[in-house]
């Protein structure tokens, strides 16, 4: 019988100018893979090879890390092809094919994973690659490049040990850079790293090309899980599940001699978004030095050059005719991919290579240039501006830099790799950054280059500083995607690490001295310099003003002083989605009668103490609505229980005594008797309005009042939405509408006037969801409190769930933290709920949420789909769910197509 089954395609080739695949198949050849296609079937010098897919990282996780059964005999038959390309033969000693071995993912984690370069070298395919290149020292130095890169990405063993044997033969011939060492002096290095691994092992160094390969392929498979890629993964959202694909690519040399070069390239500047080449080079060097920051490297194009103050030429200037033909390629790239690329590529005797394209990371002021200015060329739409520019990004430009007019004491200065400000403690080891910045420190990390393993460091710290490395190092690539300032390739700084101290200028610097880093000067200050407030006008302003018009959802704020009203409206906000009273109460101006009003015996007592409190609630709701200008004004009456306005010790109730010249005893006893076990789920929220009814009356009635105060005085309306926390049943909602009703009514009578007002719940409760049918009866909003809704529905607390949530999280039980964005499976499914419930009794209820979910894309996109009408979310992030709602409405209208 004929086998009829169909057999998995696991590899891909590319090279020769066509490919396998192509750019649409990022999902399963990785974005590197799909992009090396892509160029192949254009017809770019691409150095053939091919592509192990991501499924098979799926498989070899799924699998216990083994490999399909088709995978050997098709990369066998992926290495006939490459050969057939190069005319070289894998493991021929007369005429090695040599190969690099990469990861890929479908989303860019640069530095993440590993990378093995030259494999298929040995004792004996060197002394080929030294006939065939003619140049022994060059075959040398790539083999001990090979040894040190494969016994630390594949055997495990440690790089520095390999750096010391290097220092040792350097200290020996007094040379100070590699390129010093002659070709004798390189196959002392190999001997003595080959021994090494010997020690070290108790094996030899593997000789076989072949089973260097599949310790490569394993070795990137691998990393996908290491620590910096986890983290590195739940820091931009990445799925577990994609994998990444393996792309084994035939050799080429930008380290053989002056006519060969490696580098980095972006179409634009991917710091200010400026349309103009950007990028470095090395002569002789391969890429791996360009990306680690080992060598600092040279500019492209003259005019950097220039501007820089670089005595060393150009790539433009010492290679005229390989960059003529190199701008060419990159000014086609962009116009085909319709985006700024990301480059690598490599010149071998005179002869350019293009081994990576791909969408280039980007601060966001750059992405929104670059967005704003694609569409302005008419090479894409303003929708698609508006889908180019992650939301989140946009916090980059929502926070200070230094003030141009302040006193610039410089220290030391470097290459300008990510803009923004920062001030802080200086540090040297990302450890140390991680230690102070989960305390709540700021601290500057000052190294001499980092490496992958330094990501931790790198999110906890406020800025990044290196001594070594260009614009596109390591630092530069991961500090740009963090949106941290950072300052690279500063050579003045001399740092000790050990005595923990730099030295720069003649100056000396501690461990925890203050400084201040530029990265959009790439200058280093010493002490704090004063900062200020962005302008939020040109390409921002331009990008929000196309988000607003494709937009749905409407986008208010959280916002309770005069300060966050304000910064709300100048971010855009819509209005007011909660206006939280109980932080009103805590001024110290008013402390005294909340807490005479709580020590109360009777309601008399209670009723005298809230008159006190009644002018300065309305003096508040006066100022927040004629700051929102005739916008809604959602204000949320008291909700935390009210041993939270009492001192707890002895200690604090004497004080607070004196202060007050309330009674010590009965502020104590009164304290012990309202303490609750629970108090998350105690007398809080509208259960306080229906044991005091006195309280909600008079914030309902500061409302009001100051609503017919503003609209007396000639300015807009206010729009007043009355909103009564934590509601569990229709019971609840009917009493707390007929008390606000009452109340309006009586000041409506008194001022002989009337306004427009709603009543509303929030939704905070599992079981206010389900049974919103009954709600809507009297309710004309829902607003999802979705902090409490998730603490309620999964019984965790918020503030205590740091201490596990991580474990969750990487264990796959959790793909994000649910406080961090909404879980749409369950909370999702009791807003779908609530919606549909509601809408049926009531059709036109206003629906929102304002918990913190309100300012996260993920979350914005499932309230776009669930029909609500608004989100609500902290000032500074309103911009943010601006551009997320457009994304999602854009979406959705997508999907309907």
């Amino acid at each position: 019988m004929a086998d009829t089954m169909v057999k998995t395609r696991w590899v891909y080739a590319f090279g020769g100018g066509g490919a396998d695949g192509d750019a649409s198949m990022k999902n399963l050849l990785g974005g590197k893979g799909a992009n090396l296609a892509e160029m192949s079937a254009l017809g770019l010098p691409v150095p053939p090879g091919f592509t192990i897919t991501t499924e098979a990282c799926t498989y070899y996780y799924a699998n216990g890390r083994s490999y399909p059964a088709e995978l050997k005999d098709q990369v066998a038959e992926g290495l006939k092809k490459v050969e057939g390309l190069t005319g070289k033969v894998f493991g021929d000693p007369a005429n090695p094919l040599l190969v690099s071995v990469r990861s890929g993912a479908r989303a860019s984690m640069p530095g993440m994973m590993d990378t093995v370069l030259n494999l298929g070298l040995n004792d004996q395919t060197v002394d080929g690659l030294a006939r065939l290149s003619g140049d022994r020292r060059f075959a040398f130095d790539s083999y001990r490049r090979f040894i040190q890169m494969y016994s630390n990405v594949v055997l495990g063993l440690d790089h520095h040990m390999f750096e010391e044997i290097l220092d040792e033969h350097k200290d020996r011939l007094d040379v100070h850079v590699d390129t010093g060492l002659s070709a004798e002096d390189w196959e002392a290095v190999v001997a003595d790293y080959k021994k090494a691994v010997e020690a070290e092992r108790g094996e030899p160094f593997p000789q076989d090309p072949h089973e260097q390969l599949w310790g490569a392929v394993g070795a990137v498979f691998t990393s996908w899980m290491n620590d910096r890629a986890k983290f590195y993964r739940r820091m931009h959202d990445i799925p577990e599940s994609w994998g990444t694909a393996v792309n084994v690519q035939s050799m080429v040399f930008g380290n053989m001699g002056d006519s060969s070069a490696t580098g980095v390239a972006f179409t634009r500047n991917p710091s200010t978004g400026e349309n103009r080449l950007y990028g470095e080079f090395l002569i002789n060097a391969q890429g791996e030095d360009v990306v680690a920051g080992i060598r600092t490297p040279q500019p492209l194009t003259k005019a950097a050059r220039e501007e820089m103050g670089d005595v060393s030429p150009s790539m433009e200037e010492a290679l005229p005719e390989v960059f003529t033909q190199f701008k060419a390629v990159v000014e086609k790239l962009e116009k085909h991919y319709r985006d700024m690329q990301d480059i690598e590529f490599t010149v071998e005797k005179g002869r350019l290579y293009m081994l990576q394209t791909r969408n280039g990371k980007r601060t966001a002021k750059a992405a929104l240039k670059v967005a704003v200015d694609l569409a302005t060329e008419g090479l894409i739409t303003k929708e698609e501006a508006v889908m180019r520019v992650e939301p989140a990004s946009l916090d980059q430009l929502l926070h200070p830099t230094i003030d141009p007019g302040s006193p610039r004491d410089v220290i030391a200065t470097g290459l300008p790799a990510s803009p923004g400000a920062a001030t802080g403690k200086v540090v040297f080891t990302a450890e140390e950054a991680e230690k102070l910045g989960s305390a709540g420190e700021a601290v500057i990390l000052m190294r001499e280059e980092t490496s992958p393993e330094d990501i931790r460091g790198m999110d906890a710290a406020r800025g990044i500083v290196t001594a070594r490395g260009g614009m596109t190092s390591h630092a530069a690539v991961v500090a740009r995607g963090m949106g941290r300032p950072c300052v690279s390739g500063a050579g003045e700084l001399r740092i000790d690490q050990k005595a923990g101290e730099f030295h720069a200028r003649g100056r000396t610097f501690k461990a925890y001295d203050v400084i201040t880093i530029d990265g959009s000067t790439g200058e280093v200050l010493a002490g704090a310099v004063k900062m200020i407030e962005p302008e939020l006008s040109g390409d921002f302003a331009a990008l929000m003003g196309w988000a607003d018009q494709v937009r749905r959802l409407k986008v208010r704020a959280n916002a309770e002083t005069a300060l966050d009203a304000g910064a709300a409206r100048q971010f855009g906000a819509e209005g007011i989605g909660l206006c939280r009273t109980e932080h009103m109460f805590f001024d110290p101006a008013r402390i005294a009668a909340v807490r005479e009003m709580i020590l109360a015996d009777d309601e008399a007592g209670r009723r005298a103490a809230l008159a006190k409190i009644l002018p300065m609630q309305r003096a508040d709701f006066v100022e927040l609505f004629k700051i929102m200008e005739g916008l809604p004004v959602t204000i949320r009456l008291l909700d935390p229980p009210l041993h939270e306005f009492l001192p707890h010790t002895e200690e604090d109730v004497a004080s607070v005594a004196e202060a007050t010249g309330l009674d010590a005893k009965k502020l104590l006893r009164r304290a012990q008797e309202l303490h609750e076990v629970n108090p998350m789920l105690g007398h809080r929220g509208c259960r306080l309005g229906v044991a005091y009814p006195e309280i909600y009356e008079m914030q309902v009635r500061a409302i009001i009042e100051a609503a017919l105060d503003v609209e007396t005085s000639g300015r807009p309306a206010p729009i007043v939405e009355i909103m009564h926390p934590l509601v569990a049943k229709g019971e609840e909602m009917k009493f707390l509408r007929e008390l606000t009703d009452r109340t309006v009514k009586t000041v409506f009578g008194e001022r002989g006037r009337e306004i427009d007002y709603k009543v509303g719940a929030m939704i905070e409760l599992p079981r206010a969801a389900i049974r919103a049918g009954d709600l809507a009866e009297t309710a004309e909003f829902f607003s999802f409190g979705t902090n409490d809704l998730t603490q309620t529905t999964f019984g965790i607390s918020r503030d205590d769930s740091g201490r596990f949530l991580g474990h969750y999280i990487d264990r796959g039980i959790f793909e994000k933290d649910p406080f961090v964005s909404l879980d749409q499976d369950g909370v999702g499914d009791l807003i779908r709920i609530a919606t549909e419930r509601g809408r049926a009794v009531r059709p036109d209820v206003k629906l929102g949420i304002c918990g913190e979910h309100g300012g996260d894309p993920a979350s914005i996109q499932f309230c776009e789909k669930a029909g609500l009408d608004y989100v609500s979310c902290s000032p500074y992030r309103v911009p943010i769910a601006r551009l997320a709602a457009a994304q999602a409405a854009i979406g959705e209208r997508e999907k309907d197509r």
